[in-house]
């Protein structure tokens, strides 16, 4: 057996080299003493790089093994910190190693140390003893036989015995202390290497001065070092962890802790090699089928971390830093539900996501897949919040709607209650035809054109909206209608001026049916990048298109349970794209098979202008299963009590790239959180999601031309109407 301490590549790393049958032996009596100590199973290291020099030398002790060295016990400090400090300073192009091979000892030392410790009481000096070799040993043995020494007449009655003095007795007894511990054979060696002959040496004489930390001068033992001229040697039998039979030594068990033992918590060495966080084991009960996560590394046996189709309906949330691997966590699971035919939805405010999908569309399901994207000004595919199917939806199509504007201010006592009278009023009476909807765009015209009013008052069938009409609105003058109309447009203003999102959120009809989209398992990808849309625009739409999607699945309420197909919404970002009603999908889209899975960075993102935490707390309170990738401080105190007692604070802020800690759902109960592995992404078809994209924007998409020229017809936007002289150009938008 070989334990070592290795510096290579500027970090300090731990070794144990044991036969086969020893492994699972030696890594249960580590995982006794270190719970948390991570093991990894590798073929080998190398610390020599090409045309380095090396330099090696070996270690003994100057007196007889029975004599003990300073152990830990006789310490004030660690004595490993002296051990790795010269490790810790060595530049990137140096490497060491401090090996030591082990083996049981025979009896035959703790015999001989008997025999040293009942010559130094008959009076042999200490000096003598310690460095005798066994030919003396015998020689003064025979010598007692054969010359005994003769009893003086004038002292009978007395016995001659020689006494110790204080420090001598102090020896003996630390000699008792080592030999009445078992005993181990072992020889010591040191290699170091450097692009440079002078560093290799001085690197080799830094290491070997650090044992003198365990010399006992005088009355015990201490090392000495010696670089053999045999260079290739030493370094094969470095290489091949050999036993040097001619200069093994013996230490007992307290010693070799000092000399050898893996880092306790407050070794405070530069560069070693921590394990930045902490591991646990998987659930026993872990699924053995539905989606995969991801798989767990425990003490050397993998497991593959599966999620069931109904403990999905309890909804994902992920949560961790910037290149933590918290999208590519997300994008796994997405292209498994578009390769086993489940219908998708992807919210993607960045693009990379969005695009990391459809490169993953396989060739059959290219006709599922309808492509969002607002960059596309050509062909707009048509956004109306306002159409909806049935008299229900209205109510929460405006909700929502107002929800939204709310979002999209910093200040929520810019909108007040006056704005939300008279947006519900307006956009109820532009949903009074559900065959041909009126559209956000058309908002302004209702306050500035009295026949456009007058039409769509013919389709109203709430008594309550037409007495905003024909009451309050007959009854407003042109001055405070005019004042009415700047303070909408300095809301409403900024989806109707940009012609991007023009094209889109003023067609009559959207391009796609929502219903349609999860019934029929279609594959919704909805490339909102800020770089090209426009972060506020971005937001918007994404918005929107959540709404859409639960109404959609409140609609399904009319078809039976066992006939709704799970569908599977993913937003990155999440906090730009939801409402407050947020809580209502979480808790209640799950009777409905709308199954969210949820992506973000920090939990201030889900704090709302007066830092009040709905959203936080309906997130916390409803997701089935939470993953956690690295996050910070601040959030750790958060979460750790969703992870507490397996998993601390310190150890969610320290959690290395590509892992996360899970607390998975399984059959409906939580299980004990543990530690997961995401699995790295794949290469896609870049040729083929081309094609998927030019097939979505001609199936789903209109000529812009066709598209302006019916919103400018409907909406009058640029068309002056001298009936309210407001100057537009006053307007604080």
């Amino acid at each position: 057996t070989a334990v070592e301490i290795v510096e290579k590549e500027g970090m300090i790393s731990f070794y144990v080299a044991v036969p086969d049958r020893w492994q699972e032996f030696i890594q249960q009596q580590i995982h006794a003493q270190y719970p948390h100590a991570e093991i990894t199973i590798e073929r080998d290291y190398n610390i020599f790089k090409p045309s380095s020099h090396i330099v090696a030398a070996y270690l003994f002790l100057k007196s007889k093994s029975a004599f003990p060295l300073k152990n830990f016990k006789k310490m004030d400090t660690d004595p490993l910190v002296a051990i790795l400090n010269p490790l810790s300073k060595m530049g990137e192009n140096d490497g060491a190693a401090i090996q030591y091979i082990i083996r049981p000892a025979s009896s035959k030392w703790r015999r001989e140390g008997v025999h040293m410790i009942r010559d130094i009481r008959e009076g042999q000096k200490f000096e003598y003893v310690a460095h005798r070799s066994a030919f003396m040993r015998m020689v003064h043995k025979w010598k007692k036989v054969m010359f005994p020494k003769q009893k003086d007449p004038s002292k009978q009655g007395f016995t001659q015995e020689y006494h110790l003095t204080q420090m001598e007795e102090e020896m003996v007894k630390n000699m008792e202390e080592k030999i009445s511990h078992g005993g181990l054979e072992i020889t010591i060696r040191a290699v170091s290497s450097s692009d440079n002959q002078a560093t290799a040496r001085l690197n080799l004489e830094n290491m070997l001065n650090s044992f003198s930390q365990y010399s006992i001068y005088r009355y015990g033992n201490s090392f000495g070092a010696a670089v053999p001229r045999d260079q290739n040697k030493i370094i094969r039998d470095f290489i091949y962890r050999s036993m040097d039979e001619k200069r093994y030594m013996v230490v007992n068990t307290e010693e070799m802790c000092s000399l050898w033992h893996l880092p306790i918590p407050n070794t405070e060495t530069p560069h070693l090699n921590w394990l930045g966080a902490r591991k646990a084991p998987p659930p026993l009960n872990m699924p053995t089928e539905g989606i995969i996560l991801g798989r767990t590394m425990y003490r050397g046996e993998e497991t593959v971390v599966r999620m069931k189709r109904d403990d999905r309906r309890r909804h994902l949330y992920t949560i961790g830093k910037s290149g933590s691997g918290k999208s590519v966590f997300i994008q796994n699971l997405a292209i498994q539900d578009v390769m086993n035919g489940e219908g998708i939805c992807v919210v993607d405010p960045h693009g990379d996501f969005a695009e990391y999908v459809l490169q993953h569309v396989p060739k059959e399901r290219a006709d599922d897949v309808i492509y969002f994207n607002p960059s596309d000004v050509d062909r707009p595919i048509g956004l109306n919040m306002l159409e909806v199917k049935t008299e229900g939806q209205k109510d929460f199509a405006t909700q929502e709607m107002i929800a939204i504007f709310y979002k999209m201010v910093t200040d929520p006592s810019m909108i007040g209650p006056m704005f939300e009278h008279q947006m519900r009023n307006v956009m109820l009476t532009l949903m009074s035809d559900m065959e041909m909807p009126g559209t956000i765009a058309e908002v302004p015209r209702m306050f500035t054109d009295d026949s456009y009013v007058a039409k769509w008052k013919k389709k109203l069938n709430d008594p309550v909206v037409l007495a905003f009409w024909e009451k309050e609105m007959a009854k407003t003058s042109d001055f405070h209608k005019s004042e009415m109309l700047g303070y909408l447009i300095s809301k409403v203003g900024r989806f109707t001026e940009n012609a991007m999102v023009r094209n889109i959120i003023g067609q009559s009809h959207s391009g796609f049916n929502f219903r349609e989209v999860m019934d029929q398992k279609k594959i919704l990808i909805v490339n909102l990048a800020k770089g090209l849309t426009g972060e506020i625009n971005s937001n918007l739409l994404g918005m929107i298109i959540v709404s859409k999607l639960q109404m959609a699945a409140l609609e399904r309420a009319s078809l039976p349970e066992e006939e709704r197909h799970d569908f599977y919404l993913y937003i990155d970002e999440f906090q730009n794209f939801i409402t407050d009603s947020i809580a209502t999908i979480l808790s209640e889209a799950r009777k409905y098979r709308l199954e969210l899975i949820i992506a973000h960075q920090y939990m201030k993102q889900l704090e709302d202008n007066k830092g009040k935490t709905g959203v936080r707390d309906a997130v916390l309170g409803n997701a089935g299963t939470i993953v956690s990738f690295r996050i910070g401080v601040e959030d750790a105190d958060i979460l750790q009590k969703e992870f507490a007692p397996v998993f601390s604070a310190y150890d969610l802020v320290n959690v290395e790239q590509y892992t996360a800690y899970t607390k998975l759902l399984i059959d409906n109960t939580a299980a004990k959180p543990f530690s997961m592995m995401t699995y790295p992404p794949k290469a896609g078809n870049k040729e083929l999601a081309e094609a998927i994209k030019e097939l979505s924007r001609l199936k789903y998409g209109r000529p812009r031309e066709i598209v302006e020229a019916e919103i400018a017809e409907r909406s009058q936007l640029g068309v002056s109407r001298p009936s309210i002289g407001l100057d537009l150009t006053e307007t604080s938008l």
